[in-house]
């Protein structure tokens, strides 16, 4: 007998310009967890981080190591929303973010799926904070 098909996404890759900066941001500003950070030489590490008490996919910070990765910094879905940040709390989360000096670039709004507003990171990434409705979750 075969064993089932189980797989899931570990890790997303977010081209940033600087390890330390984005560390810093995402840790203080968005309190985002530092789940790894390992030196592999040659300027490159491996930068893990992830929401706070987050069982899913991580974020793994990959600094640009060229002119064409620079490019994308900020922009890396052609101005669409890059990353969804789900919460079960959104008044509290969007508070604390507004108090952290994060850039809203909307007005919270309902939607049939449950709360959302966008914002961007140090890069100018789009985010979706977003609390989906108990039906959707």
């Amino acid at each position: 007998m075969s064993k089932a098909i189980e797989q899931k996404i570990g890790s997303v890759a977010l081209v940033v310009e600087n390890y330390d900066d984005a560390i810093a941001f995402y840790t203080k500003k968005l309190q985002f967890e530092l789940i790894e950070d390992l030196d592999l030489g040659g300027g490159k590490r491996w930068v893990l981080i992830s929401p706070p008490n987050s069982t899913g996919t991580n974020l793994l910070l990959a600094q640009a190591s060229n002119d064409q990765q620079k490019s994308a910094i900020g922009n890396q879905t052609g101005g669409r929303v890059f990353l969804f940040l789900h919460t079960n709390d959104f008044w509290r989360d969007y508070e604390q973010m507004q108090a952290n000096g994060i850039e809203f670039t909307e007005a919270p709004r309902s939607e049939e799926y449950g709360m959302v507003v966008v914002f961007k990171d140090l890069y100018g990434t789009r985010w979706d904070l977003l609390q989906l409705n108990k039906t959707t979750a």
